[in-house]
This record gives structure tokens, C-alpha cells and sequence, in this order.
């Protein structure tokens, strides 16, 4: 099976401009492809493991990835998939937040000897003149076309600023620019980009005379059609000092039945064949899928030992094997205790169970929280320090939890 082929049987691809050409591009490994990453955070995402994953297949088929690092796309902000407006950041923070996407994208993309690229638009967007943009490609871009993109939808009815209303006209100049540059034919990204790519290769056409191709991938939604990567609301980091290995674990392990098996095959590199058997298994089997899919993402993010670690503090917790020296663990400081004791208020924020006092009490309050296997249903229950010595288990509800000592 060719990897255009593969794509398609793991069900990522969404939708394409030309879908033979494509296919003959990727297939033959003719295709210098680029997806875009904004720097709104200080860590890719969980939501953004599927970008990441391609462009590691289409390298592996011998392709050339550019990872395109949006520092100046993110002064405008995506307004794609948004009901407000994004918070608008400085160029330090931009700056220092494309430098930790670069640490975390080496984990997958072989950017040695020119196999990939990494640029920066801010390269190139930044320096642009206003009238000189306007005059170069304010013709090629229909006003009437960009007001019934996808894209612009949602926020049409709250207000969409003019500032967001040129971030097609800036993603569309990017693959305009890298096709003269870096001889770039095809781009790659989630199917709410889908109007935003088609503004790139229109603008090429346009401008150029040329044909580049656009493809999008599936968004990785739950059985309910929610975007996958968050928890309690949270996005899912690949940055571990922001969600750590056991937590990434966790959070793959315990994804719905109904969505174990879309995820192994839009996920990992375990041979597709290998996936179509899994999908025989017996239902009674589905705990054990949903191991291989958190082992194998985990390895993926931070390594085969902090997977196998893990898995194994997971085993330790919930199944009753396992080593426990690899649950999570926090240790409480002096100022956390009052006169010698704390109460089960900021055990629970201090070990980060809770954000806050009043989501601990509201823990409490509601029967959810365990301390040492006992549950507490008292909000002014305090412990010494000496309760702490040997490490005690704090649990809130089913899946939380962390091993606090003193």
C-alpha cells in the first residue's frame, strides 16, 4: 500500500483539490508540502498531534516537509473555529513560543542533511508595505467570495474585525511566497482551513499561471463530534512540565470506547494491517486497545520510558499491578501547613488537583475526593505532617490523583 493509500484507509484525509495529482505527487515522493503552526501558546497541543504525525508519514515516503512557523500570521490571529477574537500577543512572546514549537517538532520531523525546513512567515509578512500587498494581490481575492467562506462564518454574526478579515489574504500569500521560494506545490492542514488553502492556490494561479494543490486533514473529533485534546477544558500540551507523561497517558487511555479504534488508526504507526486485525477483536478487548493507543502516543511525545513508566504507575493505580513508584507525586512545602496541619482544602491545590480552594470544596462537597482510601466529607478536615511521611494517595474523582508526601 502506497502512502496516499494508507492515508486515505486511516481515514485522514478530508478533502482535495486534485486528488490524482496529489496522489502521483505523494506517492512518488514529489511532493514539498508545508503545514502552518501558530504560536498562540508556549507548547503544541494535543490538537496538533495529527499534523505532526503526517508530516512524519510523508517524510518517512520520502517527501519534504517544511514546517512553517507562524510568527506573523499569529499578530492577526485565525479567526477559523472562533466566536471571539483571539488575544492578541507581543512579538516577544510570539518569538519565545516559536522557538519551544521548534524543540517539540525535532521530536518528529528529521530536519537534517534538507529532508525539512522550518521558516518563519514573519520573515517575510513583516516586512511587507501595505499599498504595495493591496496592489500585488488585493485584486485576486473576491470580497464577496471571502464573506461566505467557512472560515468567517462563525463570527459574522458577533462581529468579525477587519484585522481577522486579512488572515486569508496572509495565509494565502504564504504558499504564494514558498511556491516561488522553496518550490513548495502542496499545502497541508485541517479541513477548517479548507477556504484559506483554496485563497493559496488561487492566488497562485492568479498571480503565476501555476498549479499547487491543497489537501485537508480529518479533524480528530469524540463520538460526539467534539474536538479531541482537551480534559476538564483544558487543551492536552506536549510540553511535559505543562501535561505530564503520566497525564498524557491518561488521557489517551481513557478515551470512549466508541473512539479507541479511530484513534489508533488516525494516530499511530502500528501497520495498518495490523489495525484492521485489532478492529476483530472481541469488545471485551477494548481496555487493552486503549493501552497500546496511550503506550504508543506517549512513546511517541516523550519516549519509550516515560511510556513504559506510565503505563506502569497506570497499572499500579487502577489494575492493581504495575510499579508504584511511577504514579504521579508531589511533596508539600512548610508554608502549605497552618500551626503543623493543612486541611483537605490545599492538600488538593497544592498537590494541583484543584485550581482553586473553592473547586476543592466544591470536590469535597460533592463525595469526589479520597484521602489514603478513605473518602472526606468534611471541608475542614486537617492532617500533620506526619500523615504525609510515607506518601499518601489523594484522589479526585475517578481519574485524578497524585501520591502526596512531606
Amino acid at each position: 500500500m502506497q502512502i496516499y493509500e494508507e492515508l486515505k484507509a486511516r481515514g485522514l484525509i478530508a478533502q482535495v483539490t486534485d486528488e490524482e495529482h496529489i496522489r502521483d505527487l505523494v506517492n512518488n515522493g514529489k511532493a514539498t508540502f508545508y503545514i502552518g503552526f501558530d504560536c498562540t501558546a508556549d507548547s503544541l497541543t494535543a490538537g496538533h498531534f495529527m499534523a505532526l504525525t503526517l508530516m512524519k508519514r510523508l517524510q518517512e515516503a520520502g517527501n519534504k516537509p517544511i514546517a512553517l512557523i507562524g510568527g506573523g500570521t499569529t499578530m492577526i490571529g485565525d479567526p477559523s473555529g472562533r466566536t471571539d477574537m483571539r488575544k492578541m500577543l507581543t512579538r516577544e512572546d510570539i518569538d519565545h513560543n516559536a522557538a519551544c514549537f521548534k524543540r517539540q517538532m525535532e521530536k518528529f520531523i528529521d530536519f537534517s542533511d534538507g529532508k525539512a525546513l522550518m521558516v518563519n512567515n514573519a520573515d517575510w509578512l513583516m516586512n511587507l508595505n501595505y499599498i504595495e500587498l493591496l496592489r500585488e494581490v488585493g485584486a485576486c481575492f473576491s470580497v464577496n467570495n471571502m464573506l461566505r467562506a467557512e472560515c468567517y462564518k462563525q463570527r459574522m454574526e458577533k462581529g468579525l474585525s477587519f484585522l481577522e478579515f486579512n488572515y486569508m489574504i496572509m495565509q494565502s500569500y504564504d504558499f504564494y511566497y514558498m511556491f516561488q521560494k522553496y518550490n513548495c506545490n502542496l499545502e497541508f492542514g485541517g479541513d477548517d482551513q479548507w477556504s484559506n488553502m483554496l485563497g493559496g492556490t488561487e492566488l497562485i494561479r492568479r498571480k503565476l499561471g501555476q498549479d499547487a494543490h491543497a489537501m485537508t486533514i480529518t479533524l480528530l473529533t469524540d463520538s460526539q463530534g467534539k474536538k479531541m485534546g482537551k480534559t476538564a477544558g483544558n487543551a492536552v500540551w506536549l510540553d511535559p512540565n505543562k501535561t505530564s507523561p503520566f497525564d498524557f497517558y491518561q488521557y489517551w487511555r481513557n478515551v470512549d470506547d466508541a473512539d479507541v479504534d479511530k484513534c489508533i488508526k488516525m494516530l499511530t504507526f502500528i501497520p495498518i494491517e495490523e489495525i484492521l486485525e485489532m478492529e476483530k477483536w472481541d469488545p471485551s478487548r477494548v481496555n487493552e486497545k486503549k493501552e497500546i493507543l496511550a503506550f504508543e502516543l506517549t512513546a511517541l511525545v516523550h519516549g519509550k520510558e516515560e511510556a513504559q513508566k506510565a503505563q506502569d504507575g497506570a497499572r499500579a493505580l487502577f489494575a492493581g499491578g504495575g510499579d508504584a513508584a511511577n504514579v504521579p507525586a508531589t511533596s508539600l512545602k512548610e508554608e502549605d501547613f497552618r500551626d503543623g496541619n493543612i486541611d483537605v482544602l490545599q492538600v488538593l491545590v497544592s498537590a494541583g488537583l484543584c485550581a482553586t480552594r473553592s473547586e476543592a470544596r466544591r470536590a469535597v462537597e460533592q463525595g469526589g475526593v479520597t484521602v489514603a482510601d478513605e473518602k472526606v466529607t468534611d471541608v475542614k478536615a486537617t492532617y500533620d505532617k506526619a500523615f504525609f511521611a510515607d506518601g499518601v494517595m489523594v484522589r479526585k474523582g475517578k481519574k485524578s490523583f497524585k501520591k502526596v508526601s512531606f
